[in-house]
């Protein structure tokens, strides 16, 4: 028997060796995690990478020891980009990368890329949050970054689109899809005049379809939907490489890792091999359009246990930008009671359900619903949120 420490105690798990697979284990899996990433995986996901840690396919190594030239890493790549391709319908001119660096890594790519495509090395960005404001600072090292809209006072919505004032001679738009730390999501893809539109969508990619021709450049951490930290998938149209700035470092370089099909230096295997699985259990399991149904199940569950919950539940962002991925809101009334809020993290961690903890800079609650997060875990959150709110009554909201 071992035992590993979690924030929630220890748990104990059994490992014998056998021949077929190497090992097998029976740790716990009733702890449901609905951390903003690194997120929750499929159980099968789990399952089959444990098969292939020690021994992969009957070669006698394990998947962290495979050679990224091998023909069998070659395999796995291009079956991932295939499975990626397919669940997108991702056109034929554009590029579908596999890089590093995190969608932190891609802020300082895509100007680095991008923003010499016109003169004016001017790039248009709209900041909803704490992730698309990070961004456009990064930008301005290497250009004018232009901020479409007025200052928002916080980070509770999505700027109407009539009061965006888009340079025309920007060499790209910049977005980001849904913001993890404040919970605001773009229900619509934002019309920009036939310009270049990137979009961060580390935190809601396949988790509905999306129209790839309306873009000019995508990147995604596969951390929340799609699989374990180290890979970032950025999907390029072919017209857009080759323009990267002189000081842009050869890594970053999209035209150079198109041309090296992702492996102009070591690749990220184990992440993408992780996110191969990932992709084949999304396919299997009705693909990105099933993603978008459960992912409306989910958060329906929790905004209603919000909204009716007389108060005691706070949620701060309007309903019409709120996000299906990662929904934040305060205990007792808008600014948080502090003793509330502990107690009520203690109270989930003790029936198996961690990472609730708002992110350091807004406090208060945070539940990411991603992908691997299913219909009863969301329940079993909303079955405590009710038990909660019903001994807590006599709280008053300000």
């Amino acid at each position: 028997m071992c035992w590993v420490e979690e924030e929630t105690g220890w748990i104990g798990f059994t490992i014998s060796l056998n021949s077929a697979t190497g090992f097998t284990s029976n740790m716990d899996r009733d702890v449901v995690n609905f951390g903003a990433g690194p997120a929750k995986l499929p159980q099968s996901v789990l399952l089959e990478a444990q098969k292939d840690m020690v021994n992969y396919k009957g070669l006698g190594i394990s998947i962290l020891e495979m050679s990224h030239r091998s023909s069998d890493f070659t395999k796995i790549l291009n079956t991932t980009e295939v499975c990626l391709r397919e669940l997108l319908d991702i056109p034929d001119n554009y590029k579908v990368l596999f890089l590093q660096g995190g969608g932190s890594g891609q802020f300082s790519a895509v100007p680095l890329n991008l923003i010499g495509l016109k003169e004016s090395k001017t790039a248009d960005y709209v900041v909803t949050g704490a992730w698309s404001a990070k961004a456009a600072k990064e930008a301005e090292k290497y250009g004018k970054v232009n901020i479409v809209h007025p200052k928002l006072g916080s980070y509770t919505e999505i700027p109407d689109p009539s009061t965006w004032n888009l340079n025309p001679e920007a060499s790209y738009v910049y977005y980001c899809a849904n913001e993890t730390v404040h919970g605001v999501e773009f229900q619509f893809v934002p019309g920009v005049n036939g310009a270049v539109l990137v979009c961060d969508m580390s935190s809601n990619f396949l988790s509905k379809p999306i129209d790839i021709s309306k873009f000019g450049v995508i990147f995604a951490g596969a951390q929340k939907n799609i699989g374990c930290a180290g890979v970032t998938v950025v999907i390029v149209r072919e017209d857009l490489l080759g323009h990267a700035l002189k000081e842009c470092p050869t890594f970053l370089d999209y035209n150079i890792q198109a041309g090296n099909g992702s492996l102009y230096n070591t690749p990220p295997s184990f992440s993408i091999y992780i996110m191969g699985l990932v992709l084949e259990w999304i396919k299997n399991n009705g693909g990105a359009a099933s993603m978008e149904k459960l992912s409306s199940i989910k958060s329906d569950i929790i905004y209603s246990s919000i909204d009716q919950s007389n108060g005691l539940y706070v949620c701060l962002v309007e309903e019409k930008s709120r996000s299906k991925m990662n929904i934040p809101f305060r205990i007792g009334n808008i600014k948080g009671d502090c003793d509330l809020e502990k107690k009520f993290l203690e109270g989930a961690a003790k029936l198996g359900m961690i990472s609730l903890k708002g992110h350091r800079s807004v406090g208060g609650i945070r539940a990411s619903l991603y992908n691997a997060v299913t219909v009863e875990d969301v329940q079993k959150l909303a079955d405590f949120m009710r038990d909660f709110k019903d001994s807590h009554q006599q709280i008053t909201t300000v």
